[in-house]
């Protein structure tokens, strides 16, 4: 593959071996055969049902992409982002934050989400093009997905820095003391917006987490063309600390993430982690991959899956049999036709309701525009009345 301006594209480097001009080395707990790895500063020990809910959740979560690509397909869908081959990165990073935990997601973080129990008729009504999320973030700790690239990342900060000012940041109280984690990817570092939430985080030492899921491409171009430097490096020019973790390692983007929401909690800033993964699918369902990445590398990259490394990891400990996996694909099954009975049954949203929420309180400028609209409509109503009249 070459671009006739740049030349050849650089090729994806390999996430199960140290990035050679990485600043400290990758944290890894699984290595790419789901053999397990000590690590000094990052661990994460976990009973034999937590590490089961873990497959559950990628396994659901590579459901729902499978899923809804065919929706999209088939006409339900106006678009689908898929997370194939991000399933560790998303999981493991979701099930780190707590209750009271505020996330600010891209378009592509749908294991995030539902790890915070959204239902995922919520998030197909997005793409449906039904509503913006059809969660309440004041009820649920998460805000609406977010398809401007890099959009969601200054918000993300300004909220923490409200939590920093409502004193709910260091008290030692695990239930009140809360973080923000946001995420975006390796494209989204290209972006001014990403470059000023990582200075004003630094420097009001806000309590965020900036999670950067680097799947290798921003749709047609190679990370290399994003940075020239390992992404994680760049968070040193804010001031901040950071962390590069193998992304298709679920315990190890768990214990990383969890660390970094405890340092955020207690009042100790910010932190970036460089979730080093890929992107097995398509960028969206509009996207055709095959124009500019070679199949032998989604080939290599599909030996690295994580939900086989960590299926391999359980099998060994004894943990996964067949009897769960049984189960586990009944489940899957049952999730799979609800999702495509529940998305055909998504009702159509009433008009008016694209007034609501507009701001906290009610603003004149809407409300007029709101009665505009009502007359407008009610106008367009008689005159099909009429029409259907004089037809008949």
């Amino acid at each position: 593959m070459t671009d006739a301006a740049a030349g050849p594209l650089p090729a994806p480097q390999d996430p199960t071996t140290q990035d050679p001009a990485a600043a400290q080395p990758m944290v890894q707990l699984l290595d790419r055969h789901g053999v397990r790895r000590t690590h000094p500063e990052h661990e994460v020990h976990l009973e034999p049902e937590e590490l089961l809910a873990l497959l559950r959740d990628m396994v659901l979560l590579r459901r729902l992409d499978t899923e809804s690509e065919a929706l999209q397909r088939q006409g339900q869908l106006g678009l689908w982002p898929g997370s194939r081959g991000q399933e560790a990165a998303q999981v493991g990073a979701g099930q780190a934050t707590r209750r009271q935990d505020q996330v600010f997601p891209s378009y592509r973080d749908h294991g995030a989400v539902l790890a915070r129990g959204i239902d995922p008729l919520h998030v197909l009504s997005v793409f449906r093009g039904v509503d913006h999320g059809g969660w309440d973030p004041a009820t649920t700790g998460v805000h609406p997905y977010t398809l401007v690239i890099a959009a969601q990342m200054l918000p993300a900060v300004g909220y923490a820095m409200g939590v920093q000012r409502d004193g709910a940041v260091g008290t030692g109280d695990a239930a009140r003391d809360t973080a923000v984690i946001t995420y975006f990817g390796d494209g989204a570092t290209s972006q001014g917006e990403a470059a000023e939430a990582l200075n004003w985080a630094s420097v009001y030492q806000a309590p965020v987490v900036f999670f950067c899921q680097n799947n290798q491409w921003a749709i047609s171009e190679p990370v290399a063309r994003q940075s020239p430097v390992p992404l994680h490096q760049r968070a040193a020019g804010s001031g901040m600390p950071a962390v590069l973790v193998d992304g298709n390692d679920v315990l190890a983007v768990l214990a990383v993430t969890r660390a970094a929401m405890d340092r955020a909690r207690s009042g100790g800033g910010p932190t970036f982690i460089e979730a080093f993964t890929y992107r097995m699918g398509a960028h969206t369902t509009s996207d055709d991959p095959t124009r500019y990445r070679a199949a032998a590398e989604v080939d290599a990259w599909r030996e690295k899956d994580p939900i086989d490394r960590f299926r391999a990891y359980l099998r060994a400990e004894g943990v996964l049999d067949d009897e769960h996996e049984a189960a586990l694909a009944a489940e899957s099954d049952a999730f799979a036709e609800r999702l495509r009975a529940g998305v055909r049954e998504i009702p159509d949203p009433d008009p008016v309701s694209m007034f609501e929420h507009a701001y906290a309180e009610p603003h004149p400028q809407v409300l007029a525009e709101r009665d505009e609209f009502l007359a407008a409509w009610e106008q367009h109503d008689e005159e099909a009345r009429e029409l259907a009249g004089g037809a008949s």
